[in-house]
């Protein structure tokens, strides 16, 4: 990149081209002066993204360039437009005061954003944690870890590949880190949607990794926090701790420990199951996810503890019973839940304002903000302990008071305190003397000057004198050409306008040298108090840390009380057992979407591992049968999270896996079909059985010959039910009623069918599971009420009946449909060239409707009937 015509590279772009090669993935936003520039490739995509100017340095020259900028004030506008399009921005700042600096000023990289690394609150989802991961593959099994910078939540795992794949999508990470010799074990693995980044394989070592996090942590090894010997986790971690000091971010305090994520602590949803089930994600734009319905927090924490809660349910039932219990404590007094909700309303984000502390970023009004959400912890603690309720009062004792804090932050800072600690009157009066009294010397300078003008106006007798400034020579006295005589010696003339002079006397000196000196002493000063404040504030990271948490865990619950009250929704019993008994369970989400007035449909649902382990479901579609199997297993996951459910009973023995075959989830992009991506995860599911899970199957064997997908699917349920280990829960719905056959001779194996009234060839769904079989598909009667045109259907309704009727051998199936009555009539009413069919169409033409006869239209219709009967001799 060239500075001039001559080819000589200018000492600004020499500096520029230094620090780019630094960060050559980065787009490097260079300050100069007050703007912050792009040049080159950087400029161009800088424009597009930001919709800015693109223009040319040394245009025409052999050094032309692209460039494109934009006010150092607007970064914070800017910034986060470039970060949510996924680019890594390199921040370069000018490191020195040009004022004080001859020739080049230094510059440097003072951070870089990436998606995955920012404070900035335009670049973070307020209710959703922003993770950077990282992944490690060993040998046998794969390392992850999640580091939301933010928050300073600091988690790792290690598993299979599919347990780090399951991760992956259930915290969605805004980047993923890994080594860039496995990039293509990890696109393989996982796929190229995460926005990642590859480093260096010796970042990727378990010595350089184990010393990075206990010299972080100032421990002399990593067994407190419970992650000892998991090589590959470490390795992760590791990973990420070195991407922060890359991205420099080196104050990091605020990441004060390190957690595991324990596989068998939580129940098992793959990545298949979290998609289809929509917990987080709906599938289609308009759909409706669980979380929706269950997210009724107040703060940004409890709505991000949620959505951990949702896709990580526990297995513990003591711990599920202990949320369950606090629930029904609150369902039981709703003045205290009013109460609870009016307080939490007042507390902003204080995970996200102590990180800031913790890393020096936060503005004074942060700092109240911190302040007024550590006084709505006050009344919140007082209440959970008065509550008399164990699992609440427990609670209030963890809440931390902070008066310290709190008392000094609003002793020190005004209530209205601005964004910006250079913008002055952020400190309180009566917190400093000498800041007090330079106040008084800066802004008591009007009246000053005012009397001092009129004092001057009175000795000299310069009616239209005045007192103006500006910034070449400060304050001065401007007389006009008219009075310049009455001027007294002592005036120092300064200038000569067209119709006036300008003077400067020795008094005015010496109080515009106050006034300037008081200005930048009273910034210096509350800088420096601002300053003080933020170091004590540091001092309690941990606490306010820990009452976020705790908030976190009463807004959840709190939540889960106000649901469970509006949605009429029961405490379920959460027990060991094999037994899953769900009474009138409802649909959580479908119930929220019907049309004003409608009422859901309850079913029943009964499964255990000794009577009815596996149970069908038949009946057509559209009648309900997909949706009864997610309301299953959403029941049975909420009760997991410590949620009530939507039910008039529910006795749910734990379940520690869900599996779900429903939806079709084609990948034809990668070259698979619906069928084969089918196969793929009903392998899946059949490999990873154990004896308390719950697998959900909706129309295996769809995507195939009839022939081959009842096939399938009596293969499937014969290995279900004879599973030499385990007896797998399982709900299987489908339309091939061939296998109602198998409750015959298999006895955990149970038939039900979603019931359809039939009546005058139509059908009305009744959406209600009762025992037994279904004989038909009313899969024509489907086809007519979706639109299909009428003789589509009558002809599907012919072949259907001519088929019941024959019932040949299955080893003849082309017998079968060579035997189907041929479609004479096939486009016949289209043809009006011929002779009769013209007649019928000009008879047709000619009637009154409204002035026939009944007799003279039964005489009319005899006449069509005889040439339609004419018309058909000839054709045979």
């Amino acid at each position: 990149m060239k500075g001039g015509d001559n080819g000589t590279v200018t000492p600004l772009m020499k500096q520029y081209n230094a620090i780019k090669a630094k960060h050559p993935g980065a787009l490097l936003l260079f300050r100069v002066g007050d703007f912050y520039e792009t040049f080159g490739e950087d400029a161009v995509r800088a424009s597009k993204i930001l919709d800015i100017v693109l223009t040319k340095r040394g245009a025409g020259s052999s050094s032309e360039t692209a460039l494109a900028g934009f006010p150092h004030h607007s970064l914070d506008t800017y910034l986060p437009k470039l970060v949510r399009a996924g680019e890594r921005v390199a921040i370069c700042d000018q490191l020195e005061d040009p004022k004080s600096v001859k020739g080049i000023v230094k510059r440097g990289v003072t951070e870089l954003v990436t998606p995955g690394v920012s404070f900035n609150d335009q670049v973070l989802e307020r209710r959703s944690n922003n993770y950077l991961a990282a992944v490690h593959f060993g040998k046998t099994e794969a390392g992850v870890s999640f580091l939301d910078i933010s928050t300073g939540e600091f988690i790792t795992a290690q598993g299979d590949k599919n347990y780090v794949g399951k991760l992956l999508q259930s915290l969605a990470p805004a980047e993923v880190l890994f080594c860039k010799r496995e990039k293509e074990t990890f696109f393989q693995s996982y796929g190229p949607d995460f926005r990642f980044y590859a480093l260096e394989e010796w970042v990727f070592s378990y010595d350089f990794a184990y010393e990075s996090l206990t010299r972080h942590f100032s421990t002399t090894s990593l067994k407190g926090f419970g992650i000892e010997g998991m090589q590959e986790a470490i390795t992760s971690a590791g990973a990420i701790l070195h991407y922060l000091s890359e991205t420099h971010h080196h104050e990091i305090s605020h990441i004060a420990t390190i957690s595991r994520l324990e596989e068998d602590k939580y129940v098992w949803l793959d990545r298949f199951t979290v998609r289809n089930l929509e917990l987080v994600y709906p599938q289609n734009q308009d759909g409706v996810p669980l979380i929706q319905i269950l997210d009724q927090t107040t703060t940004p924490m409890g709505a991000r503890l949620l959505k951990k809660w949702v896709v990580l349910p526990l297995k513990d039932v003591v711990q599920i019973k202990r949320r369950l219990d606090t629930v029904e404590a609150l369902t039981q007094h709703t003045e205290l839940l009013d109460e609870l909700y009016l307080h939490l309303k007042q507390i902003n984000d204080l995970e996200r304002l102590i990180s800031k502390v913790a890393v020096r970023r936060v503005n004074p009004r942060e700092l109240m903000q911190l302040a007024k959400a550590l006084d709505a912890i006050q009344p919140i603690k007082k209440m959970l302990a008065a509550s008399g309720i164990p699992a609440l009062v427990k609670l209030a004792d963890q809440l931390a008071p902070c008066d310290g804090l709190r008392e000094e932050i609003k002793n020190i800072l005004k209530p209205d305190a601005p964004m910006l600690t250079n913008q002055g009157n952020m400190i309180n009066d009566g917190v400093s003397e000498e800041l007090d009294e330079l106040r008084q010397i800066a802004f008591s300078g009007k009246d000053y000057l005012a009397q001092l003008q009129q004092r001057e106006v009175r000795n000299t007798g310069i009616s239209s004198l005045k007192i103006a400034y500006n910034k070449v020579f400060g304050y001065y006295l401007e007389v006009t050409h008219a009075h310049k005589d009455k001027v007294p010696a002592s005036w120092i003339r300064k200038q000569t306008l067209v119709n006036a002079e300008r003077y400067i006397t020795e008094e005015l000196k010496t109080y515009e040298e106050k006034i300037l000196n008081a200005e930048e002493r009273i910034y210096t000063i509350e800088f420096g108090l601002f300053n003080e404040l933020v170091l004590q504030a540091m001092d309690y990271v941990g606490q306010i840390q820990q009452n976020a948490k705790v908030i976190a865990v009463i807004d959840c619950l709190s939540a889960f009380a106000g649901i469970a009250v509006a949605g009429n929704y029961v405490k379920p019993e959460v027990c060991d057992s094999h037994v899953l008994d769900i009474k009138k369970g409802r649909h959580p989400v479908i119930e929220k979407q019907l049309p004003l007035g409608e009422e859901y449909v309850p079913n029943d649902i009964y499964l255990d591992n000794e009577e009815q382990q596996v149970i069908i479901i038949t009946g057509p579609n559209m009648a309900g049968k997909s949706a009864l199997l997610r309301q299953t297993a959403l029941i049975v996951l909420m009760a997991q999270i410590g949620c009530f459910v939507p039910a008039e009973a529910a006795r749910i023995g734990i379940i520690d896996k869900i599996f779900t075959r429903v939806g079709a989830s084609d990948n034809l992009s990668k070259g698979e079909s619906t069928f084969m991506v089918e196969m793929t995860e009903t392998a899946s599911i059949l490999n990873n059985l154990s004896d308390r899970s719950l697998v959900l199957m909706d129309e295996i064997g769809r995507g195939t010959s009839t022939y081959d997908g009842i096939s399938i699917a009596w293969a499937i349920v014969e290995h279900l039910h004879n599973h030499p280990k385990f007896r797998a829960k399982t709900l299987f719905a489908t339309h091939y009623h061939e296998l109602n056959q198998l409750a015959e001779d298999f006895p955990r194996v149970k038939n039900f069918n979603v019931s359809v009234k039939e009546a005058g060839g139509k059908i009305l769904f009744m959406r209600k599971l009762v025992e037994g079989g279904s004989e038909h598909s009313f899969g024509i009667h489907v086809a007519q009420m979706a639109g299909m045109p009428n003789s589509v259907v009558l002809r599907a309704d012919e072949i259907m009946h001519h088929l019941e009727k024959e019932k040949v051998s299955e080893h003849a199936p082309k017998q079968r449909m060579k035997s189907a009555p041929k479609n004479n009539y096939q486009l016949s009413m289209f043809e009006l060239q011929d002779p009769q069919l013209q007649r019928v169409k000009e008879l047709m033409e000619q009637l009154d409707i409204n002035t026939i006869t009944p007799v003279e239209a039964l005489l009319k219709l005899n006449e069509l009937k005889l040439l339609l009967k004419d018309k058909g001799e000839m054709v045979r």
